[in-house]
């Protein structure tokens, strides 16, 4: 799902999972917490940059298109506050095919067809809270 976003490029979402575990007890009025990879910025971009980005997380935001869809805040709910749980991709730290030259973006999509990915994403949709 690409969107442009005023000044910024594209959003985009490469994989989203409801994490239904995570859900805060009794709160009808919150998003179930999911885990998502997304990017936004400039496509032809040689690296990351303060507009430009990749990151994974978990995320009670609500799912949004279009034009002003912005995400890219990987904050969720639970008592007694909420937590931050997220993390910007790196070619530099994380192992990724292709190209070294492709622009930072397209290296962002291939590495989560990668096995490293897929290992963090299975490891961080499998947390669960204390006692559950």
């Amino acid at each position: 799902m690409r969107t442009a976003i005023g000044g910024l490029g594209p959003y985009e979402v490469f994989d989203s999972e409801p994490m239904q575990a995570l859900a805060e007890p009794g709160a009808a009025d919150h998003n179930v917490p999911r885990y998502v990879f997304e990017t936004r910025g400039d496509t032809t971009a040689p690296e990351p940059s303060r507009t430009t980005l990749a990151a994974d997380g978990i995320t009670t935001m609500p799912e949004e298109a279009g034009p002003t869809a912005c995400q890219m805040f990987h904050l969720f709910l639970w008592p007694p506050s909420g937590a931050l749980f997220g993390q910007a991709y790196s070619p530099a730290n994380n192992t990724t095919p292709g190209d070294p030259s492709l622009p930072y973006l397209a290296k962002a999509e291939l590495y989560a067809a990668t096995p490293e990915y897929q290992d963090i994403r299975k490891m961080i949709t499998s947390l669960r809270p204390a006692g559950k």
